[in-house]
C-alpha cells in the first residue's frame, strides 16, 4: 500500500482550494470571517489605511480576544510589514521570465513574516488578522499542504504540455520550476501559509528552486509553523539538498518567535456545555451507540433519506458509506487504513459539514501510514471548518504512542531495500524511517482534537460555513 499521496493532481479541485485560501478561522477563540471584517468596519473608518494594533485592540475590548502582552509585540511587527505591503506592487514578469526566468531585475519586494511557535499560541489567529484586513486582490491564504499540492498538479500539467518533436524520442528537457512559479506570482503576490512544514522529500527537492523563483517575482509570503526555520525537515532524507533554502527564506522573512505559554485552544474548553460531549472513548462508554444517536438527532435536522453516496471524484469514485444530507459517517479502516489521499479528504469537506470517525485506534509508530493519513485528516477538517464527532480507543492525549522500535519493520526495510540504504547507513535515520516529523505533528493534532470538542469551535463552524454558502 502506498503512503500519502501528497503529490495527487487535483486541478478539478483548484476552484475549493481558492475557497479555502479565503476561509478567515480562529483555531483558538473562534472568530469568523464576520467577526474580523464588522472590527475592520469599526477602526479608522475615515482613513484608507488600516492600523493592526488598534483592531487587535478592539477584538480584545470587545471580548472576542483575551489580551496577551506577547501578541500585541507581535502584532506591531505586523502592522510594520502591512504598511510596507500596501504601498507596494510587484513589476509584472516579461515573457523571458516566464519560461526561462530570465530578465526581470530583483524586485525590492518587502520582507514577508514566519511566525513559529508552540500549538494553541496564537499564529493562525494573527495570521488571520493581517490577511483579511490587507486590501489587496491578488492574496492567497492556503494550507501549505494543500499549496504543495497546486504546485505538483502544475508541474505534472506543464510537463505533459511540452509537445514531442519527430525523431525524438522524448521531449526537450525544460525546467519547470519558472513557468509554474511565474502563473503564480502573475495571480497572487501575496501568500500566507497556514501549518508551514516538510515532509515530503519531493516538496523538500524543489521548495529552494520555486521560492527563489516566487521571491524574484516580487512574492511576500506571510507564514505559521510549528518549526523554527532551522528545523525544517530535520533528520529528512538527503536534507543536505534542502539545507540551502533555509537561509533564502530567513532573508526574505522576518522571523518571530510567538510562545507566550498560553494555549488558547484549551483554555476555550472551558465554554463546553454538559451533555454537548462529542469525541468518546471506547473503555468509558458503548460509543457505537453514541455515535449513533448522534448521527440520528443531526440526520432528523437534515430531513433527508440516509443512504451510501458516490461522489465522481478526479476519474474515479469516491464511496461515501453512510451519508445523509451535509453529514457523513465512516470508520478510521475507512479514512485512514485505505489510500485516500489529501485531495479525497478535500472533496469530503466540500460536501459535507458533519464527519463521524468511528473506532480511532492507538496510533503507534508501527502504523505511520494511517498514522500519516489521519494528521492530514484531521488538519484537513479542521482548516475547512468541518465539525467531527468521533469514537477512539484513548481521550487525544494518549492516541498517540510515541515510543520508537530498534526493530526494523517490513515496510522500513522494504523503503530502505528500494533506495538502496543498509541499516547501518547515516541515512537510515532520517525522519521518513524514524517518523520523527509525525511524532512532531502528533501534538498539533491532539491539540486540535481538544478544540474541535468545544461549543465555540462547532459555533465557529456554522457560522462560517453559514457565511461562505
Amino acid at each position: 500500500m502506498a503512503t500519502m499521496a501528497l503529490r495527487y493532481p487535483i486541478h478539478r479541485h483548484q476552484r475549493f482550494l481558492k475557497d479555502l485560501c479565503f476561509i478567515t478561522s480562529n483555531p483558538y477563540l473562534y472568530l469568523s470571517r464576520r467577526t474580523l471584517l464588522q472590527a475592520q468596519s469599526q477602526n479608522h473608518a475615515s482613513t484608507q489605511e488600516s492600523d493592526l494594533t488598534q483592531k487587535y485592540h478592539q477584538l480584545v475590548k470587545d471580548g472576542s480576544l483575551t489580551y496577551d502582552k506577547h501578541q500585541t509585540e507581535i502584532v506591531k511587527t505586523l502592522n510594520s510589514v502591512y504598511d510596507q505591503i500596501i504601498h507596494y506592487q510587484p513589476e509584472k514578469p516579461g515573457i523571458l521570465t516566464k519560461i526561462f526566468g530570465m530578465g526581470n531585475s530583483k524586485p525590492n519586494a518587502p520582507k514577508g513574516i514566519y511566525m513559529y511557535g508552540s500549538v494553541g499560541s496564537g499564529k493562525t489567529m494573527l495570521m488571520d488578522l493581517f490577511y483579511n484586513s490587507i486590501p489587496i486582490s491578488k492574496k492567497q491564504r492556503v494550507h501549505f499542504n494543500a499549496f504543495m499540492l497546486n504546485v505538483h498538479s502544475r508541474i505534472h500539467q506543464f510537463k505533459t504540455s511540452i509537445p514531442f518533436q519527430a525523431g525524438r524520442e522524448k521531449p526537450h528537457k525544460y525546467d519547470p520550476i519558472p513557468p509554474v512559479a511565474s502563473d503564480i506570482a502573475n495571480n497572487t503576490w501575496l501568500l500566507c501559509f497556514d501549518e508551514f512544514q516538510v515532509t515530503d522529500i519531493a516538496d523538500a527537492m524543489i521548495l529552494k528552486r520555486l521560492f527563489t523563483a516566487l521571491f524574484d517575482y516580487g512574492v511576500v509570503v506571510v507564514a505559521t509553523s510549528n518549526r523554527m526555520p532551522d528545523d525544517l525537515y530535520k533528520n529528512g532524507l538527503q536534507r543536505s539538498n534542502f539545507l540551502p533554502f533555509i537561509p533564502i527564506l530567513k532573508d526574505k522573512c522576518h522571523v518571530i518567535p510567538l510562545d507566550s505559554g498560553i494555549d488558547y485552544r484549551r483554555s476555550a474548553l472551558r465554554g463546553l456545555p454538559s451533555g454537548g460531549q462529542v469525541y468518546f472513548v471506547s473503555s468509558e462508554t458503548d460509543t457505537e451507540n453514541e455515535l449513533n444517536k448522534i448521527f440520528s438527532q443531526l440526520a432528523e435536522k437534515e430531513g433527508q433519506e440516509i443512504s451510501r453516496k458516490t461522489i465522481r471524484h478526479l476519474g474515479r469514485d469516491l464511496e461515501i458509506p453512510i451519508a445523509c444530507g451535509r453529514i457523513a459517517d465512516f470508520t478510521f479502516e475507512q479514512l485512514c487504513a485505505q489510500p485516500v489521499s489529501a485531495a479525497d479528504y478535500l472533496e469530503i469537506c466540500r460536501h459535507f459539514d458533519v464527519v463521524l470517525i468511528r473506532n480511532i485506534p492507538l496510533l503507534s509508530l508501527s502504523r505511520r501510514t494511517e498514522a500519516r493519513r489521519f494528521i492530514v485528516l484531521i488538519d484537513t477538517l479542521y482548516d475547512s471548518k468541518v465539525r467531527v464527532v468521533c469514537s477512539a480507543e484513548k481521550i487525544p492525549e494518549e492516541l498517540f504512542s510515541t515510543k520508537s522500535s530498534k526493530k526494523v519493520t517490513d515496510e522500513r526495510r522494504m523503503l530502505m531495500d528500494d533506495l538502496g540504504i543498509s541499516e547501518f547507513d547515516k541515512d537510515a535515520n532520517a525522519s521518513i524511517f524514524t517518523a520523527e516529523e509525525e511524532v512532531f505533528a502528533f501534538e498539533r493534532v491532539v491539540s486540535r482534537l481538544i478544540e474541535m470538542q468545544s461549543e465555540q469551535y462547532w459555533e465557529g463552524c456554522i457560522e462560517e460555513r453559514n457565511f461562505q454558502s
